[in-house]
């Protein structure tokens, strides 16, 4: 039995009609909406049909071929003024019908490709700055990126979505075990409750990626998920908008996380993210409860930190249970006790904006949703966003103002702190928990003002250090 909206039954003809009337919107947004990155490791091709025996795959019709054509005509001119690109196409081939892709879907997609240039993070001759330039996560300070009044916004319309769908998102957290603020959060973040909009082509952006991106190896795997979808009959050309790192969907899927996270959260017979909030939804709390979400456990704790603050080890292999932080002078800003599960859950300390602003433990919880999205920032955004839908206030501490360096700076910052045996991390350009520690670290050993922020300053410490 399927619920309605406001969690009555639903009759098998109302199913029907709007089953019938959601094929005809393909891909549309419903009456849901209101108004305004590492990944699981890759599956072999033979295991994907097993992963999901529940799932109907649509039987492909001569329309949905023609329609694949149509939009693969309507693409970009052939590549003809890329022979390369043509032949790595070609080469893929193989791999393809590996994934149960046949030779006319195969021809009807890449017929019409050609390379994306303008998207970032691609290796190109005379682009410079690291594939994180742009982003918010990675370019933003923390009062920046964690905007009161966007929070604010989205806490309303969540908690609005939560009141009206409150039993069939009951449904999903008893499924999953997945609070339904968190995933409300997570859609709320990804594509504000559906209502952003894509500015990408799937199919193009995958194969531009896996051609020239810093991640070829990845986003091939992801080229071939995609060509399955359309094989499948799942990747309809109304549904083929995405990131530029080509996620899909209202809550922003990758391709293999279709295939091993997808569910059909509303009962219908198929499964729909780009179109079902609660297939989406669903599906989050699928992907989630696969990577080890704790039900019962916060995603963290901000804390007030003793005076005598050491910033340099706030990072994620520095590990006590949150009863030993506690004892060593963190208190929690929150008045809610905690529960014995929790003083005895292990957890790490998270400086955001170094040796200022709020302090955070961060238990298991914390980076299951980081494994959705790799950036601290985004795990905070959703987390305290979720705490906002669940009726909480704002950050107990206020975040500074502070001044951080560019992601050609970060980067240099990484490389001499390398150099000096302070970091032994990946050169990426992003200010994250190892860089910001390695320059407290650097800090401290130069007789230097220690607070673990990546600004210009530190950078000019730095390269005087030679």
């Amino acid at each position: 039995m399927r619920l309605r909206r406001d969690g009555s039954p639903t009759s098998r003809a109302t199913l029907a009609s709007q089953r019938k009337r959601r094929h005809r919107r393909s891909g549309a947004h419903d009456a849901f909406h209101v108004g305004t990155r590492s990944r699981a490791s890759a599956l072999h091709p033979a295991q994907i049909g097993a992963q999901k025996p529940h799932m109907r795959h649509p039987q492909r019709s001569w329309l949905a071929i023609l329609l694949t054509l149509l939009v693969a005509a309507a693409g970009p001119a052939r590549a003809q003024g890329d022979p390369a690109f043509r032949a790595f196409l070609d080469g893929l081939w193989p791999k393809a019908k590996a994934f149960g892709v046949s030779r006319a879907t195969f021809d009807a997609v890449t017929r019409g490709l050609a390379p994306d240039l303008k998207l970032p993070d691609l290796a190109l001759p005379g682009r410079t700055q690291p594939g994180a330039e742009g982003q918010a996560e990675f370019t933003q300070a923390p009062a920046q990126y964690l905007s009161e009044g966007l929070l604010q916004t989205l806490a309303t319309r969540g908690r609005r979505l939560w009141r009206e769908h409150r039993a069939a998102l009951a449904a999903i957290e008893e499924r999953f075990g997945v609070p339904a603020p968190v995933l409300l959060a997570i859609f709320g973040r990804e594509t504000a409750f559906g209502e952003a909009r894509l500015p990408h082509d799937l199919l193009r952006t995958l194969a531009t990626q896996a051609y020239l991106g810093r991640r070829k190896e990845r986003f091939q795997e992801e080229f071939l998920y995609a060509l399955k979808m359309v094989e499948e009959g799942h990747l309809t050309p109304a549904r083929r908008k995405s990131s530029w790192a080509g996620a899909m969907g209202l809550v922003q899927f990758l391709p293999s996380d279709f295939y091993r996270y997808a569910v059909d959260g509303d009962e219908d017979g198929e499964i729909d993210i780009w179109s079902s909030p609660m297939d989406a939804l669903a599906s989050v709390a699928s992907q989630l409860r696969g990577k080890g979400w704790r039900p019962g456990r916060r995603w963290a704790h901000e804390v007030r930190p003793p005076q005598e603050l050491d910033c340099t080890i706030a990072e994620p292999a520095h590990r006590l249970t949150i009863r030993q932080w506690l004892a060593r002078g963190f208190t929690p800003t929150s008045r809610e006790p905690l529960a014995a599960a929790e003083l005895s859950e292990e957890a790490s300390l998270l400086l955001p904006a170094g040796n200022t602003g709020p302090a955070f433990l961060i238990p298991k919880n914390y980076f299951v949703i980081k494994d959705y999205n790799f950036s601290d920032l985004y795990v905070l955004f959703v987390g305290h966003l979720a705490d906002r839908i669940a009726g909480g206030g704002a950050f107990a501490t206020p975040w500074p103002r502070l001044n951080q360096a560019r992601t050609s700076e970060i980067t240099e910052m990484q490389q001499r702190l390398a150099a000096l045996g302070f970091y032994a991390d990946k050169i990426d350009g992003k200010a994250g928990m190892a860089t910001r520690a390695a320059l407290g670290r650097f800090q401290k050993a130069r007789g230097l003002a220690v607070d673990c922020w990546p600004s210009p300053a530190a950078l000019s410490a730095l390269r005087a250090a030679e």
